[in-house]
């Protein structure tokens, strides 16, 4: 990518001239507007009077504000279950329909107070339950082809991205490769922080101890210049980290394929990746590594782990404070509560917190949840150990290119789980790591995924200008 086409390029033009910003915002509505007519799925929520009032805002900050901005006049999707005031935030469920934040998200305040101009928020799957954002009612359609998924389950965020041709970065979030993935369908870079570098206050949460915030952009630029804007330590989520995101390109050494997640990827994904791997290797030296335990117990820790901190998580929406409610009158609390997350729940969300109250209930916790969690630190270990030799490791996102839905429905659960294989091992190990386009299967993309230690985000990001080169 050229430099002059960067989000952080318009912001500085645009602090001299503002009718940039309002030309581009302009366009940005627009688009959304078309792919809504065109039935895309990208935007869950949008309010275009709210877009105008906030450039009349922005039009009368004073000079040294904007000297200081680093999201000047840049709009900004944001995933649903992202916190926008007064903006409906449902993360992609029936049961929050209607429910209206009266605050702001963190990373929403601290975008503001940049400049950025929050224009929208992105489909997902319920409360990130998914791999290809099937498990709504607004299914996003890829870019590159509408029959296809843009993946899970930040996929309205990266297919949105993707299909714009104008200035714009989106807020994601994952949990088990919820920021990867969709970025890997839809030929975005996404990047995931190190766990507790960005503020979780404002998130409606899936799993506490894996949910992280993320940026999706065209390039790394973009990507890398939200998530610097939303990193930090925040007083309201003592989880956060007292550090910031170093956007200075870190020194690379050393780089390891790890070759176990290549064994389950499809054929022409193999050869897109490795083809990639071998220009990368005019600029990196990269050996082989295998990390065996994660290929083998990632998965099983993950879902143990994710379901039964969903399941404590989601026991709060039953019909009374929060989303739909209905009739209480004559019937007893657990009848209510029934009905309401019945009706309101998919069978996804179902599938999992069934799955969650298991794992938790006395006299499996120890078997399950527990257990779970003691190879979650035998599995950071192994990366640990990895690290002490290598600066990043690399791995092919998705062990597919973007799915037909007519495929995607003929999975069972468990085949749907086991699609994650490649992302799930660094979210699970709270370590950072970025997706970003290695090349183009049937004029699908393909993407490549570098984890880093922990706090190491400059290293993704010098890395993934290396990617960027032709």
């Amino acid at each position: 990518m050229k430099r002059e086409e960067t989000v952080n390029f318009f912001a500085e033009e645009a602090k001299k001239n503002f009718s940039k910003v309002a030309e581009n915002a302009q366009k940005i509505i627009a688009e959304i507007q078309n792919s809504e007519k065109k039935k895309l799925n990208y935007i869950e929520t949008f309010d275009g009077g709210s877009v105008l009032a906030q450039l009349k805002e922005l039009e009368k900050w004073d000079e040294n504000k904007k000297k200081k901005a680093k999201l000047f006049g840049v709009p900004i999707t944001v995933k649903d279950c992202i916190c926008v005031k007064g903006m409906e935030s449902k993360a992609g469920s029936r049961i929050l329909k209607g429910y209206k934040p009266l605050f702001d998200a963190t990373v929403i305040e601290k975008a503001r107070k940049e400049g950025a101009i929050i224009v929208a928020k992105t489909t997902q799957d319920e409360f990130g339950f998914g791999t290809f954002s099937t498990n709504t009612e607004k299914v996003p359609k890829n870019p590159f082809d509408n029959e296809r998924s843009c993946g899970g389950s930040s996929g309205g965020a990266a297919g949105f991205t993707s299909h714009t041709k104008n200035f714009h970065i989106a807020l994601g979030q994952s949990t088990g490769g919820s920021i990867a993935c969709p970025a890997s369908f839809c030929g975005a870079t996404g990047i995931t922080p190190t766990y507790g570098l960005v503020s979780r206050y404002g998130l409606i949460d899936y799993a506490n101890s894996m949910d992280k915030i993320g940026s999706i952009g065209r390039n790394v630029d973009d990507a890398a210049l939200l998530l610097e804007t939303i990193a930090g330590k925040d007083e309201k989520d003592s989880t956060t980290l007292d550090a910031g995101f170093v956007v200075n390109e870190g020194a690379i050494r050393k780089v390891a394929l790890v070759t176990d997640f290549f064994e389950n990827c499809d054929e022409k994904v193999q050869k897109a990746t490795m083809a990639k791997i071998k220009k990368l290797k005019e600029f990196f030296e990269i050996e082989e590594v295998s990390l065996p335990l994660n290929v083998k117990y990632a998965l099983a820790a993950y879902y143990i782990i994710a379901t039964g901190e969903a399941s404590t998580n989601l026991a709060k929406l039953s019909g009374l404070r929060y989303g739909v409610q209905g009739n209480v009158e004559g019937k007893h609390f657990d009848e209510y509560f029934s009905e309401i997350r019945s009706a309101n729940f998919t069978d996804e969300a179902k599938r999992r917190i069934i799955l969650g109250t298991f794992a938790r209930m006395s006299g499996y916790r120890d078997a399950y949840y527990l257990k779970a969690m003691k190879v979650r630190t035998k599995l950071i270990n192994e990366f640990k150990k990895a690290f002490l030799k290598y600066d990043l490791l690399l791995n092919p996102t998705m062990p597919v290119v973007a799915p037909k839905f007519s495929e995607i429905e003929k999975l069972t659960p468990l085949q749907n789980y086991a699609m994650d294989l490649c992302t799930v091992p660094a979210n699970l190990a709270g370590l950072p790591h970025i997706s970003c386009n290695a090349g183009f299967v049937g004029g699908l993309p393909v993407g490549l995924m570098a984890t880093a230690p922990h706090l190491k985000e400059r290293n993704l990001v010098s890395f993934g200008k290396v990617m960027e080169i032709e």
